[in-house]
């Protein structure tokens, strides 16, 4: 991709980059939230079509005009959200498009059989016959792979693909990438994780402010280095916080009980407390009941039985608004479905939880002017990157929106904030900010519950960790007192007695 220029309206996404792959290489793409990383694979990939530049496959000038150009030129692209359907098996969304046929039929058995000899060719093990919703998600991203070089794909791009796995499922998608290499298939990793780059990229290209700042050889950098290239200052990795000083209980549960939507027990006589002034990390892997603990505390999904008690008043069950007047303040798993509203602008989300209070609204009368200026001075604070107050949240990158959450969120100052997965997907710069931030919050005094699945960031900001397997706290430890390697045990299921002696 040679001097790649792309526009949107009042926005440059893409400046004069350069990117150049060799075959069997893995090259990392990394750049801050905004930067512009997905715009250029989306060019690539034929989704956008760029104001200038040049783009060259094997020499060769060529014309990517849609997905299907790029399909037929060897190019596959994984993207960060996955393209399935939930409904369909594994088979059905690999062919989907390219279905094999026999006297007019879909020859759904020789699909069957194709899919399984090249899951041993890339050792790529999925269930052909499973359906998607019944999949993990690590699972569900082979499928994703497996669709790209089932249509011949030699350049895989993957769009930040370990932002939803697990420890051990990352580990398995190394390897993966690894021996995909070595068959002869380059990939280019979108990503902002600075230990997965130095593990298995040979050469990273860097982005900054959608300007490409250069490529480097992996082996010749390290991890300070690629941080202040691609955020231009000093990065600090270790969070800097005292001891904490916990001290009443705000949060207490009870044994609780939770359902999911398919009417599954999720949530199995839990009993947790969390204290003013301490930072609770729950460890768990994705579809341990987290989601469905952290819904029912915010009132987004009903309790089966059992309490929730915040300062010893029962909140089981209430609405939504009534948990956040009570004192909570969520900063939720899914920024699209549950924090922002996506076609407001962005000023309008930062008011979501207050706006039908003084001094934003008067006897049911918003006053815009009041909400703007409240909009303009929490935006500057919280360095939420958005051309104006007044731009659409959905046209924001996934870093600014989820600062904009957070703005809104910690400047009511909550007994108890439950930060949900603050940090997915978020680059190293402004991981160390919402890091900051949360710290800030337990030393003013407040409880902060933090769920997330990146063991390193349960580790470096929580003062306790509780872990959560198959719908119940299966451990509780000090951060200084444990490992990675314990953690990824307990979550997985081993007792605390075999997680010691491995």
């Amino acid at each position: 991709m040679l001097r790649i220029r792309k526009e949107f309206p009042g926005i440059v996404a893409n400046n004069n980059i350069t990117l150049q792959v060799k075959q069997g290489e893995i090259h990392a793409l990394l750049g801050e939230n905004g930067a512009g990383k997905s715009t250029l694979m989306n060019v690539l990939f034929g989704l956008y079509q760029p104001e200038k530049g040049e783009i060259k496959v094997k020499g060769k000038s060529v014309n990517i005009t849609d997905p299907n150009v790029s399909n037929k030129l060897g190019i596959g692209m994984v993207h960060q959200h996955f393209m399935l359907v939930d409904t369909f098996t594994v088979t059905q969304n690999i062919i989907l498009g390219k279905e094999p046929r026999k006297n007019g039929q879909i020859d759904i058995k020789k699909a069957e059989k194709d899919i399984v000899e090249l899951s041993k060719k890339y050792g790529l093990h999925v269930d052909p016959t499973a359906k998607i919703r019944d999949i993990s998600v690590g699972m569900q991203q082979r499928v994703e792979i497996l669709k790209t070089l089932y249509r011949g794909a030699e350049v895989l791009i993957l769009d930040e693909p370990t932002a939803v796995l697990t420890p051990q499922e990352i580990k398995e998608l190394m390897s993966i990438m690894k021996s995909l290499i070595s068959e002869g298939i380059s990939i280019i990793l979108i990503t902002h994780k600075l230990k997965e780059i130095l593990e298995v990229c040979d050469r990273c290209t860097v982005i900054r402010k959608g300007e490409g700042i250069g490529t480097v050889t992996v082996k010749d950098t390290n991890a300070n280095e690629l941080a202040s290239l691609m955020v231009g200052r000093d990065i600090s990795f270790s969070t800097d916080k005292t001891a904490a000083q916990p001290k009443e209980k705000v949060l207490t549960i009870k044994n609780l009980f939770v359902k999911d939507l398919r009417n599954a027990m999720m949530v199995k006589d839990l009993n947790l407390d969390v204290k003013a002034g301490e930072i609770l990390g729950i460890a768990g892997i994705d579809g341990n009941g987290q989601t469905e603990l952290i819904e029912a505390i915010t009132g987004l999904r009903p309790s089966e039985s059992g309490e929730i008690l915040l300062h010893d008043k029962v909140i089981t069950n209430m609405s939504p608004r009534k948990v956040t007047e009570s004192g909570i303040a969520h900063i939720p798993q899914d920024r699209h479905k549950f924090g922002l509203v996506l076609d407001f602008p962005i000023g309008e989300n930062m008011i979501l939880q207050s706006y039908y209070q003084k001094p934003y609204a008067n006897k049911g009368i918003l006053s815009f002017k009041r909400i703007y200026e409240y909009a303009k001075e929490l935006i500057s604070e919280y360095d939420v990157r958005t051309p104006s107050v007044y731009t659409k949240a959905r046209a924001l990158s996934g870093g600014n929106q989820q600062k904009a959450i957070i703005a809104r969120e910690v400047d009511r100052s909550p007994d108890l904030l439950i930060a949900a997965q603050p940090t997915r997907g978020l680059d190293v710069g402004a991981i160390e900010f919402i890091h900051k931030k949360l710290i800030e919050e337990r030393d003013k005094g407040r409880a902060v519950l933090l769920l997330s699945f990146e063991l390193d960031e349960i580790m470096n900001v929580s003062d306790r960790i509780a872990v959560m397997f198959d719908g119940n706290i299966v451990a509780n430890l000090k951060p200084e007192e444990t490992n990675e390697q314990e953690l990824g045990l307990l979550m997985a299921g081993s007792s605390k007695q075999k997680a010691g002696e491995q």
